[in-house]
């Protein structure tokens, strides 16, 4: 499975930005995928993710009402839609997914990691 996220950029406070993570390879069994970021400086931190065979979603309090993840399984594509963007949301983003259970605060459970796109927020 690989995973490869792209639309990261800079943004003012107050803005909007999508991510979206393409998958390829058995991505067909996954499970949950995820949004992760990580400060410079920081610890990883599960941001949301969506668990594929109910689409059920989860989101760290921090950006609750803010980040909306979404996922297009025709086009193997997660996307992760953030608005209302402030200072401290300004990390590297990454997209995970796991072929098992796996605990959006646990970022060891899950298997796949993409790259990263950077988010700055001024």
């Amino acid at each position: 499975v690989q995973l490869v996220e792209s639309g990261g950029g800079s943004v003012q406070a107050g803005g909007s930005l999508g991510l979206s993570c393409s998958g390829s390879g058995h991505t067909y069994n996954m499970n949950r995928m995820a949004w992760f970021r990580q400060a410079p400086g920081k610890e990883r931190e599960g941001v949301a993710s969506i668990f594929l065979p109910a689409r059920i979603t989860s989101y760290a309090d921090s950006v609750k009402g803010r980040f909306t993840i979404s996922h297009d399984n025709a086009e193997n594509t997660v996307w992760l839609q953030m608005n209302s963007l402030k200072p401290e949301d300004t990390a590297m983003y990454y997209c995970a997914a796991s072929p098992s259970f796996a605990r959006l605060t646990v970022p060891s459970d899950f298997l796949y990691w993409g790259q990263g796109t950077q988010v700055t927020v001024s």
